[in-house]
């Protein structure tokens, strides 16, 4: 996983320089695209009830799959232009929650 993400983040790399995006691609930028696609991915589940949100069709389900992968890529382009390795980040993150709410504790309620 860690080779395809890598790969992942050079290709985004190289399609910015080809453009000549890289100029626009600052920190607070690519956090205000991530915020902005992160509420389109939300758009596509406004006024839907829990059971409607948890069987899409076909179609919704592929543009909410496009929409998941707009937010996925400016995450990864943010990440990368910061130096945080993600994984490593989602690791430490998952551990602080672990001890942040023990199962013990928080099952069942």
């Amino acid at each position: 996983m860690a080779t395809d993400l890598q790969r992942l983040i050079q290709d985004l790399r190289d399609f910015a320089e080809i453009r000549d995006w890289e100029q626009f691609h600052s920190p607070k930028n690519l956090a205000s695209a991530l915020s902005v696609e992160a509420a389109e991915l939300l758009e596509h589940f406004q006024w839907l009830t829990e059971a409607q949100s948890r069987s899409l069709g076909p179609e919704k389900r592929a543009e909410v799959g496009t929409e998941i992968a707009d937010v996925f890529l400016y995450l990864l382009q943010l990440a990368d232009k910061l130096g945080i390795d993600l994984i490593d980040a989602a690791r430490s993150k998952m551990l602080v929650n672990a001890q942040k709410y023990p199962a013990d504790k928080t099952h069942g309620l």
